[in-house]
């Protein structure tokens, strides 16, 4: 549950859903968690203010303000979504490790703090487990610039006397150490060629922010990217993309539901495997110049469907919990592979309490239709699979209860808020407990 302490008690938060609503209506989509977690420290590099609109009001992003304003940024919050950011006078290379251990993104701190100041030295960062997430191919990039690195304290370390372009080719396709050679090369003096990159549309979102200030990066979206280093970037203002992750929540969950919705502020393109696949479900999908509107005919019967979690543009591993559920109460054998992490079916135990009949062989989930999901008490294991926890909620018959919700609120802003307005029934409850 979700843990909040006062003097002599713990209040913990969980939500309850009461399944069975169609989902109707639309929903405006929040900007990109992805993208923001790497814009954030980005920020590092820059002389001067950014400010940085459509900006997801989410645990991560405070957690992330909070770590740049004890390094001694000053931040100036203009309302929920809006935010301006000055780091000219920060000058501290190693951040409060308290912090950073809460949250995976926190990693890009290591390439900031490399291209700002020529080291770093951060503690292991956090966020969602499952499975082994290794750090070699951040390490190899920071190596290629002329850094190195060690590992002493618990703590990871890297210095440069000079950070100077070199040729990064990774050896998987990997977000993280893409992002993180971005922002140490940026500044770095010469050329940095990045072969096999991931493609992802935050990595996109990072460089067209950067270049906006100064940069000159040119690639992003394509496995090769090339990064002329400069001097300095300057401040200016820049809007984040829409989060691809909570559009493709809301499509499914809409799907799952039978209902109609009609999602705005999207970038369609971004949307194409998850649309694909849910019309070769049988759902329709329409596009609109940034909106999608998904709904299932009135009697139409869903057909199984058999899909990989890939790097973009594969379907997306973000995606993989939801579709999987949407899946368990369709007719037949569907068939889910992960491609990018090494255990990311940990949830699927919290959807057999709900009555689905799920088989995990390794990186494959097999998923025999059964009737109807049944209302259970679930934990939500990581981020997205709390989501999934939701549209499962949703699904089923009776009353779903949901603890550990602190995952679901690192990355969706206003989540129930906007089930709610679709006609969800979801209400987030406090229990009080003693600690004496």
């Amino acid at each position: 549950m979700y843990e909040k302490k006062q003097r002599g008690c713990i209040i913990l938060e969980k939500l309850l859903i009461r399944g069975g609503n169609k989902l109707k209506g639309e929903v405006v989509i929040s900007g990109a968690k992805n993208a923001a977690v790497a814009i954030l420290p980005a920020c590092l590099l820059v002389k001067g203010s950014c400010r940085i609109e459509n900006l997801p009001d989410i645990k991560d992003v405070r957690l992330f303000l909070k770590i740049l304003d004890n390094l001694g940024a000053k931040i100036e919050q203009i309302n929920s979504n809006t935010v301006i950011i000055d780091c000219s006078d920060v000058s501290s290379h190693e951040p409060t490790g308290d912090l950073t251990r809460r949250m995976r993104g926190s990693s890009y701190l290591m390439g900031a703090l490399l291209g700002r100041f020529h080291k770093f030295s951060v503690d292991p960062p956090g966020g969602c487990d499952f499975g082994t997430r290794p750090i070699d191919q951040h390490i190899k990039s920071f190596e290629a610039l002329g850094a190195e690195i060690d590992f002493k304290r618990g703590m990871i370390n890297g210095e440069a006397k000079e950070l100077k372009g070199g040729s990064i080719f990774f050896d998987v396709v990997t977000v993280g150490a893409t992002i993180n050679a971005i922002l140490a090369a940026t500044l770095a003096e010469g050329q940095t060629i990045i072969e096999n990159a991931a493609r992802e549309p935050h990595i996109v979102d990072l460089a067209n922010f950067l270049n906006a200030l100064g940069a000159n990066i040119r690639g992003a979206g394509t496995d090769t990217i090339r990064i002329r280093g400069v001097r300095e970037l300057h401040g200016g203002s820049y809007a984040i993309i829409p989060d691809q992750i909570e559009a493709g929540t809301f499509m499914i969950a809409a799907a799952a539901t039978r209902g109609d919705v009609t999602l705005r502020n999207v970038i369609p393109r971004h949307l194409d495997i998850i649309s694909a696949k849910l019309t070769e479900a049988g759902a329709s999908v329409e596009n609109g110049e940034d909106s999608i509107r998904v709904w299932v005919e009135e009697g139409k019967k869903f057909r199984r469907i058999n899909f990989v979690a890939l790097p973009y543009p594969g379907f997306p591993t973000d995606m993989q919990p939801q579709l999987v559920t949407f899946l368990t109460t369709i007719e037949g054998t569907s068939t889910a592979r992960e491609g990018v992490w090494d255990n990311r079916f940990r949830y699927t135990n919290e959807l057999k309490r709900m009555g689905a009949n799920i088989r995990v062989e390794g990186k494959i989930a097999i998923i025999d239709g059964v009737e109807k999901l049944v209302g259970s008490h679930v934990r939500a294991t990581d981020l997205r699979a709390g989501a999934a926890m939701i549209i499962a909620g949703l699904m089923a018959e009776g009353t779903t209860e949901i603890t550990d919700i602190y995952h679901i609120d690192r990355g969706y802003e206003n989540f129930e808020e906007k089930f709610v307005s679709l006609g969800g029934q979801i209400e987030r409850i406090q229990v009080v407990e003693d600690i004496y």
